[in-house]
């Protein structure tokens, strides 16, 4: 921020605390005017300091606030005041200084900003000056007190004093020497203070072992900001790593972290230094220091800084960290022997963390015998670590086997074969538990080697399985996954034969017998072997010379044959032109030389060598891949048309244009094939649910997919194809394809200068076809009419007004994809309508022959849409508000203000009428109205705004209540609660009321959370929630369909959509739904075995409901007539007090009386509930469950009756004969029974 506005911020304070510094600035201002003196910085600073003379002595502050205010715009001044001032005025000013930096009493504020100004005098002070003696008045005196306060208690004067040391030592003054002047009396002062205070933590580590003190830790931000500031002296870093491994060592992860960091910023600051002299001494230092084997707190972050210092060490000097490398290996290899995971875990990070940093990417091209000699030790140390020696850590050792494969790349072979081997052993083991791990070292030994070089290492076994040796169709799968930038001859040479042998095996079979087990298992090696495939055409080392004619028929063959390998075969041809072209692609570096790391070892010329090989043998793979695609179902040809592109962007100009002619001339003959079908072919043909395509549709596919490779000589053909099939509204699905031919041939150059020449016919082309268009290539349609919009020239867009008509219907299209392009469509006629133009109104076909030409404005855009607001449906008329809607937020900017606000009082009208479709779209409208435009223009709305909006505030159809009740929300939000109220009818003002307490309670909510949580430390308080995502597209979506979390969250509030905790349902599942959760289905009679395949059947992403038990009921006792039978003592046989209690249990209900009773009555299962507006329900849930219960009674209980006497209860019959719809003849009401209705009383 500059002086002025700095200034212009302390003039006008917006706070209350900083208008006493404008008052001293103005009465300082008034000095200068009164004396006729420049307001220059230099002025301010000699005023100033008067100023300080008489707020503060060289003893004490005479005046608190004086001297806040003075020393603030010191800070303020001193750094724009000239250097020579500064340092003649050094003395004085530090002298009025000293009270408001050594005074206890002094607040905050007025220290930090005497920090400021004290940094201002530092830097500017000259050689001669820091030679001054630490005990005399000079800059090293100022620097110790800064020292001092960088140990302060108040977090902002402690970091400031921490800048502030930086920053002065960070600009030493000019002299010979780079370090400055007083960096080591800094380093020597903190390393006293670091050591000091780590005796007296571990004086009282036995007396308080859950205490810290954090003076250790504001030390070691202070060793760490002198450190920052350009390296700690040689001298000194011994004892300083010592002191910082000490204090990592004692098991406080705040403490440990804090010296770490003290580690990286001398890392940091060296990582700059030529010659790594400095950055060797202290990885030396480091070194020496190593702890004991078992140290399972101090050996972790030793760990760390090593690999940390010889990352920047090779950054510095590569080729010495890289000789280094086999004894780092060999000295933290042996920690892995540790029974402590921290220390293998710490050991094979260290180990990874080396490999990727100390091994350049530039020796994997250098064949020296040196390099070779580093690779082999290091390949033999990692090797070795796979003894049984260190088998408890061999789940580390795969990582690190994992990084060195990775790093090696194609140098792994042959120094890490043996490790490949006795991974594979062990994989091979059917009781070795590192299955997985093992799988993953192979797969990378797969991927950096090859599997030309790990197959004979680890065979397969499959086709001639060798006595002793194991088969290994497990590695099939990996080959699948891990095969790249190999031998293309290794595919044919052994796995072709190898599919060959199984198929035989298949077909030897028969395809009319019952398939076996072994033949299932035989078609599954068949395909497995051919998913590798991809990868061996990923990047081929030796495209040239296998991918002959030879093996393109075999494979030709192989994809009309075998419908289930196509998918596999395509994605191969796919990658080999795919990867050549991706290398052609990689920039070269500044010299021009290629980055043959990057590029595999295949340069640029051998790229465009593997293109022009597969260029030559395009033509019959063109042919044989359009075969299979007119023999392919629609679903399934997906990966045929990837392929087919591929092929076509490297077939040769003269062999492409003769493709086109073929695919157009088997279309004409389609096309009139298709013309002659009746419609009783078509629609027997439409029934058939996997029936082929039309023929024609095929070849429309392919024309397409040809379509932006086309020569300019070709175009003419393609529009006639075009011109031919626009117009098929016979066919939509055709007419649909044919609108996809305009934006494919933009795509490229060519392309889109043949649309600009033919320009005027596809205009009318496309304004004539607009009549014919069928539903299903509507959006295509707007996607063709969005991409002429760039084309049009600015001497006629008579095009624009021809079309608008449709673009706006189309904003009320079903189909969703269409309403967006649609908007799309409408906001770039309204970019092009910006950019200026003449629009030829006589060229319109709804407009006279004499009409005049217009220009083309924003203004004149808006005018042509508003003439949709007097159609003659209300369906035109809506779709006409959607569009102004979506134009306006668009372009409110850049139209007129007071268009807008004659648009807003046209529209506030269609909020009286009667029809729903138009005042759904107008309040959609209203809502980009409060959101979007000016307040004023808004709010001059609100007499006649709100009241209409009002009357539909009582509409429950299509959310009309909700919707206004929102809208109403936004406008209490951004106008105020008073302003909305004062046009609020008096009827529903009572909305407004519930707005209010809404608003308020979660205010409330919202200040007591904060409350509750502003206690918490810094450390244990939560993160800060990652900002929302939006789920709409654009802004527009969400402004008319979104809304804020906190109405979101009041409208919860509102709803009771609370849970059991108190917490709303709708965070809840959110949480839920954002966490993953999953559940275990138990079987109550069989414990759940987590190691059976079947188990994760019992795996459920959602909550398992309980089956809900029916309450035990006893049967009640009847007699041989039917009757009840209560206290019947021992007539059953049973007899007892047991028997009766039974009976009692069932007729009376546990017999609850008194206050039992009156709690059942309000609070059981026939207690009622308050509805809204009070009305009272019961609930029948409960009664529905009984009466199912005693159905199920009934029928158990009555079963044998009617088996014996043929009659049921009567109960039964009358559910019945209800069930059965018939209505049963009523009884004869009793005398002196009133009349009932309904069957109540």
């Amino acid at each position: 921020m500059s002086l002025d506005a700095k200034l212009a911020k302390i003039r006008s304070p917006n706070l209350k605390n900083q208008q006493q510094v404008a008052v001293v600035l103005n009465a300082v201002e008034d000095i200068l005017r009164e004396q006729n003196t420049e307001f220059s910085p230099t002025a301010y600073f000699v005023a100033l300091l008067s100023l300080l003379q008489q707020a503060t002595t060289p003893t004490k502050i005479l005046n608190k606030d004086l001297a806040a205010s003075t020393v603030y715009l010191l800070d303020t001044f001193t750094p724009h005041t000239p250097t020579p001032l500064l340092r003649a005025k050094f003395s004085q000013i530090l002298t009025h200084l000293i009270p408001a930096l050594t005074n206890p009493e002094a607040e905050a504020p007025l220290l930090r900003s005497a920090i400021g100004v004290l940094e201002a005098l530092l830097l500017a002070q000259d050689g001669a000056a820091w030679a001054i003696k630490q005990t005399e008045m000079g800059p090293r005196r100022a620097v110790s007190g800064l020292l001092n306060i960088g140990l302060d208690e108040r977090p902002k004067v402690r970091k400031r004093a921490q800048e502030a040391l930086t920053n002065v030592l960070k600009n030493p003054p000019p002299s010979p020497s780079l370090d400055h002047p007083a960096s080591d009396m800094c380093a020597a002062t903190t390393l006293l203070n670091v050591q000091a205070l780590v005796k007296a933590a571990e004086a009282q580590a036995g007396k308080k072992k859950n205490e810290r003190d954090p003076r250790l830790i504001h030390c070691l931000q202070l060793v760490k900001s002198v450190a920052a500031a350009g390296g700690w002296p040689s001298k000194r870093i011994e004892a300083l790593c010592e002191a910082l491994l000490g204090i990592a060592r004692s098991g406080n992860e705040f403490l440990a972290m804090a010296a770490l960091g003290v580690f990286e910023e001398i890392f940091g600051g060296l990582a700059e230094e030529v010659g790594g002299g400095k950055l060797e001494v202290v990885i030396e230092a480091i070194s020496e220091l190593r702890p004991s084997k078992s140290d399972s707190q101090l050996l972790p972050p030793w760990l760390a800084v090593l690999s940390r210092g010889y990352e920047v060490y090779s950054v510095v000097s590569e080729d010495k960290a890289f000789a280094k490398l086999p004894e780092l290996f060999t000295l933290i290899s042996t920690f892995l022997e540790s029974p402590a995971h921290n220390i293998r875990s710490s050991s094979s990070q260290c180990l990874i963390s080396l490999i990727d940093s100390c091994i350049p990417e530039s020796s994997l091209l250098d064949i020296t015998r040196s390099t070779e000699t580093i690779f082999q030790q290091v390949a033999t140390a990692t090797t070795d670590l796979l003894s049984v020696r260190y088998q408890g850590a061999w789940v580390e050792v795969f990582d690190v086997l994992n990084a060195l494969f990775a790093k090696l790349k194609w140098r792994s072979d042959p120094v890490l074969s043996e490790a490949v081997k006795i991974v594979g052993d062990l994989r091979g083991n059917e009781g070795f538990q590192g299955k997985k791990q093992a799988d993953t070292v192979i797969s990378s030994a797969v991927h950096a080697m090859g599997p030309d070089v790990v197959l004979p290492i680890l065979p397969l076994n499959l086709e001639k399985p060798v006595r002793g040796q194991p088969g290994r169709a497990w590695m099939l799968p990996i080959l699948r996954d891990s095969v790249y930038n190999t031998k293309l001859g290794h595919f044919r040479q052994e796995m072709v034969p190898l599919s060959e042998a199984f198929f035989q095996k298949v077909v030897n079979f028969g395809e009319e017998k019952e398939k076996t087990m072994e033949i299932k298992i035989f078609e599954t090696l068949v395909g497995q072997i051919w998913a590798i495939l991809p990868g061996y055409c990923d990047l081929p080392t030796d495209l040239i010379e296998t991918f002959d004619q030879t093996f393109a028929e075999m494979l030709a063959n192989v994809l009309y044959q075998k419908v289930e390998l196509r998918s596999d075969i395509c994605k191969a041809l796919q990658n080999l032109i795919d990867s050549n072209k991706a290398i052609l692609e990689i920039e070269v570096d500044e010299d021009g030389q290629e980055d043959l790391i990057a590029q595999r070892r295949i340069t640029k010329q051998q790229a465009q060598d593997n293109l022009n090989h597969l260029a030559g043998l395009s033509g019959n793979m063109l042919a044989v891949l359009f075969n299979v695609y007119s023999t392919t179902l629609p679903q399934f040809r997906g990966f045929i048309l990837k392929c087919l592109n591929s092929f076509l962007s490297i077939t040769p100009r003269a062999e492409l244009m003769g493709t086109f002619e073929k695919v157009t001339a088997m279309l004409e003959t389609s096309l009139a094939e298709l013309g002659a079908q009746t419609q009783a072919d078509k629609q027997k043909k439409k029934k058939e649910t996997d029936a082929m395509p039309p023929m024609a549709h095929t070849l429309m596919d392919l024309v397409i997919t040809i379509t932006p490779y086309l020569p300019a000589e070709s175009y003419g053909a393609l529009f006639e194809i075009f011109n031919a099939t626009v117009s098929k509204e016979d066919d939509p699905q055709l007419q649909k394809k044919a609108y996809k031919v305009v934006p494919r041939l933009a795509e490229t150059e060519n392309g889109r200068k043949a649309l600009a020449a033919q320009t005027e016919a596809l205009q009318e082309l496309l304004i004539n076809s607009g009549e014919k268009v069928t539903p299903p290539a509507r959006r295509d349609r707007l996607v063709a009419l969005a991409q002429m919009i760039d084309f049009l020239p600015d001497e006629d867009l008579h095009f624009i007004p021809a079309v608008l008509s449709e673009v706006v219907i189309s904003a009320k299209e079903v189909n969703e994809k269409a309403r967006t392009a649609a908007f799309d469509l409408l906001v770039a006629m309204g970019e092009r309508m910006k950019s200026g133009g003449v629009l030829k109104n006589s060229k319109v076909a709804h407009m006279p022959d004499d009409a005049p030409d217009v220009k083309a404005t924003l203004e004149e855009y808006f005018t042509m849409v508003s003439a949709g607001l007097a159609g003659n449906t209300p369906h035109m008329v809506s779709a006409s508000i959607t569009a102004l809607t979506r134009i306006m937020w668009q372009f409110k900017d850049a139209v007129d203000a007071t268009l807008l606000g004659e648009l807003v009082s046209t529209l506030d009208l269609f909020l009286t009428s009667k029809n729903r479709e138009i005042v759904r779209s107008v309040l959609g409208f209203v809502k980009v109205c409060i959101i979007a435009l000016p307040k004023d223009m808004v709010e001059a709305r609100f007499p006649t705004l709100i009241p209409n909006l009002m009357v539909w505030s009582h509409e429950h159809k299509a959310h009309f209540k909700a919707k206004v009740k929102h809208l109403v929300e936004r406008m209490v939000r951004r106008f105020g609660l008073e302003s909305v109220e004062r046009h609020m009818p008096e009827d529903d003002k009572k909305l407004l009321a519930n707005i209010r307490k809404t608003r308020e309670r979660r205010k409330r909510k919202k200040d007591e959370a904060k409350a509750a949580g502003a206690g918490s430390d810094d450390e244990g308080a939560p993160a800060e929630p990652a900002p929302r995502k939006s789920k709409f597209e654009n802004e527009f979506d969400e402004a008319i369909y979104g809304s804020s979390d906190s109405e979101a969250s009041s409208d919860g509030e509102a709803a009771g959509d609370v849970d059991m905790d108190g917490a709303p349902m709708t965070n809840r599942k959110a949480a839920a739904k954002k966490h993953g959760q999953t559940f275990i289905v138990e079987d109550p009679d069989e414990p759940l075995d987590l190691l059976d395949r079947a188990s994760l059947a019992h795996i459920s992403s959602t909550r398992p409901l309980k089956a809900r038990v029916p309450k035990s009921r006893t049967k009640a006792r009847v007699n041989e007539d039917g009757k009840l039978l209560l206290n019947d003592d021992g007539k059953d046989g049973k007899g007892g007090k047991g028997a009766e209690d039974g009976d009692m249990d069932v007729d009376m209900d546990s017999g609850v009386g008194g206050v039992d009773a009156y709690v059942d009555a309000v609070a059981g299962k026939n207690a009622y509930t308050r509805g809204q507006r009070g009305k009272v329900k019961f609930s029948n849930k409960r009664a529905r469950e009984e009466e199912g219960e005693m159905e199920v009674d009934d029928d158990e209980g009555e079963g044998g009756k009617k088996e014996k006497g043929g009659y049921e209860s009567a109960g039964k019959k009358a559910r019945k004969g209800k069930a059965g719809g018939k209505t049963q003849q009523a009884q004869r009401k009793p005398l002196g029974m009133p009349k009932t209705k309904g069957g109540r009383r």
